[in-house]
């Protein structure tokens, strides 16, 4: 339990601090800014999908292959590939938020901001994945809490004493910047470049697609929300301010878990209980969010609690569609799984086609419950569980 709180920490800063921003923001200068969180929430996903290649899958091999090579090689060519993708996005920033339906003259240096702050955090991610495959989850925290905080200070501090959007933001990302360069340095080592991209894919392609899916679905779903249904986007936009730092930490239990896996310590029964706990954290802090903060924000009451009430849903699923499908990517079939994963985001993605606001709601029912079903009849399939640890049938 105390390796997930540790990750958690990780994963709760580097979501919670730029929704924190993005509110202080708000409230020391206009009321739009708050929208530049959902804007480029879509973004994020590239930054994942780029990372479960050159992160997860390249840490995975190095402890079920024990070569060093691969964790330094993924690093370098993970920066590579981030600094041109997140480039294009900035240097396109106006037909991105036209595509989205806003207006350019109001969040396109915010947004430029916004973009540049999420390559950071990735770069950020990449050295703390290395440093949970090695045990050094209190280093990590060091490094998280440091970098979020240069982020905060400065971006609000300057904010406090400038309106010049483009100062504020330079002022901001500049020490941050230097601070994760400075670890990258430190945490490298010499190496022979070693490239694997199938073996690396292979560990981590159920999350890869996954986040490739959500990419889609986010871009096109929410541009069709700020579009047509305002009050609906409003109440979506809240939802995702209280429950978005709650997803990002859930994922801790598939971090922990892959650990653990590539490892060969995963304990079943272990993982499971001090998952549902988590979990149990993470509902009652949304709970209290949503009490506190509803009246806060000139939203439609009725609309954003089916929206609750369907996430809350969705995070008691969780742990265990998590875990299986964690196992059964590394130690059954990377293939297999995907596919699965295809089937269910397939349906997610064709349901968020249908003409109503609350498809978000059926997607995300509908993904849930086929991973639960799916995952749990492979798993009883081909595995028995002895003194908690899956064992595979002859």
């Amino acid at each position: 339990m105390n390796r997930l709180l540790r990750i958690w920490l990780d994963n709760f800063l580097l979501s919670f601090i730029p929704i924190v921003s993005w509110f202080f923001l708000w409230l020391i200068g206009s009321s739009d800014l708050i929208v530049i969180f959902s804007l480029t929430y879509p973004i994020q996903f590239v930054g994942s999908i780029i990372l479960s290649i050159f992160s997860i899958g390249a840490n995975i091999e190095k402890e079920k292959k024990w070569n060093k090579n691969s964790v330094m090689s993924w690093l370098i060519i993970w920066s590579i590939i981030a600094i041109i993708v997140y480039w294009l996005f900035a240097y396109n920033i106006e037909w991105y938020i036209n595509f989205m339906n806003m207006d350019v003259n109001t969040y396109k240096i915010f947004s430029i901001y916004s973009i540049l702050q999420l390559f950071l955090a990735f770069e950020l991610s990449l050295v703390l994945n290395k440093l949970y495959f090695e045990w050094n989850n209190k280093l990590a925290n060091k490094y998280s809490i440091i970098s979020n905080s240069l982020s905060f200070v400065f971006l609000i501090g300057t904010a406090l004493l400038t309106k010049n959007q483009i100062i504020i933001s330079i002022c901001a990302l500049i020490p941050n910047a230097l601070f994760i360069l400075y670890i990258l340095i430190k945490n490298s080592y010499k190496f022979k470049f070693h490239i694997n991209l199938l073996q690396w894919i292979k560990y981590d392609s159920s999350e890869l697609f996954t986040k490739f899916a959500l990419f889609l679905i986010y871009l096109f779903w929410l541009s069709n929300i700020f579009q047509f249904w305002e009050e609906y986007a409003a109440a979506i936009a809240f939802m995702s301010l209280i429950t978005d730092t709650q997803w990002d930490m859930a994922m801790a239990i598939g971090t922990l878990a892959k650990v653990d896996i590539s490892k060969n310590k995963f304990n079943y029964y272990e993982h499971r209980k001090n998952a549902f706990r988590y979990i149990f954290l993470l509902i009652a802090s949304i709970i209290i969010l949503f009490v506190a903060l509803f009246k806060v924000y000139d939203i439609a009451l009725e609309i954003a609690i089916i929206y609750w009430i369907i996430d809350i849903i969705d995070f008691l699923f969780f742990p265990i569609n998590e875990l299986k499908t964690c196992y059964l990517q590394i130690e059954w079939s990377a293939s297999k799984t995907t596919w699965n994963i295809f089937c269910s985001y397939g349906i997610r993605t064709l349901l968020s086609f249908l003409p109503t606001p609350f498809c978000t709601a059926i997607w995300q029912i509908a993904n849930s419950l086929y991973d639960f079903i799916a995952f749990g009849y492979l798993t009883k399939k081909h595995y028995k569980l002895e003194n908690w640890r899956f064992i595979k049938k002859d």
